[in-house]
């Protein structure tokens, strides 16, 4: 175990799996005391009881990112009960797929409620927790956000609005030594993304796009939000850190 976040408080959202969890490990790893939420029991308390048997301190609390009032309770319930929060990961999120000429506006809302609003609400509640002490927020976008996906229009337009929104608390946090960063990933191995790479076929045509030849994977965007979540990265900040295997560096033509 490492010590680069001893004694810091940190709290990721969607945290029962994929990068969320992943996250919430190597943050405990790192000495921070962790607080995952996520909508179900059971797989929150499988990481937590993860952490905890590596030596670990973490505690689950259940949150739908998508409801104010429980996504805003639950971070300063954590701040609360721990006495600080050092670190907030805004990583849940909500998709739909679909064509826009038949997407319902419901269907629309329902990509901007957990992915946007969530962000929002969390990255307001954690400027105020944090601007007497500093800290750092790393909020989870997405290679479709920079790129655009056809079928997945509310989605793309969705993670580009938390690219965007994530500048602008940057630039807000910065004088109360708040930093706010962004990682962008493209394809990373978790269950959301399990259907597109089920078979051989589908995984090999995904991994031509990619220059490094593999899938990503969710402790490729954890390490990366450890260091942006560190004082190593504590000059840096409204950042959009694409970790992607350069899947963004070039076109889908090139290869």
């Amino acid at each position: 175990m490492g010590n680069r976040l001893q004694g810091k408080v940190a709290f990721v959202s969607g945290g029962g799996s994929g990068i969320g969890a992943a996250t919430a490990r190597r943050l405990a790893q790192e000495g921070a005391t962790v607080v995952i939420c996520g909508r179900r029991q059971e797989p929150l308390d499988a990481v937590v009881a993860g952490i905890r048997a590596a030596g670990g301190q973490a505690e689950a609390v259940l949150a739908d990112v998508g409801n104010e009032a429980q996504y805003v309770g639950a971070i300063e319930g954590a701040a609360q009960r721990h006495g600080r929060l050092d670190i907030l990961v805004n990583n849940a999120m909500a998709y739909t797929w679909g064509s826009i000429d038949t997407m319902s506006t419901a269907d629309w809302h329902a990509n901007f409620q957990t992915t946007v609003d969530g962000t929002f609400w969390g990255t307001r509640a954690a400027l105020k927790l944090m601007k007497d002490r500093g800290g750092a927020v790393v909020n989870v976008s997405s290679i479709c956000g920079q790129l655009g996906t056809p079928w997945m229009a509310g989605y793309s337009a969705a993670k580009a609005a938390v690219d965007n929104f994530s500048r602008a608390a940057a630039a807000e946090g910065a004088p109360y030594g708040v930093r706010v960063n962004v990682v962008i990933p493209a394809v990373v191995e978790t269950p959301a993304t399990a259907g597109m790479l089920a078979s051989e076929e589908s995984r090999k045509a995904t991994e031509k796009l990619i220059p490094m030849g593999r899938v990503g994977q969710p402790d490729d965007l954890a390490n990366a939000i450890v260091f942006l979540a560190s004082d190593e990265s504590g000059y840096i900040t409204g950042a959009s850190l694409p970790v992607d295997g350069g899947r963004s560096a070039v076109l889908v033509t090139a290869l």
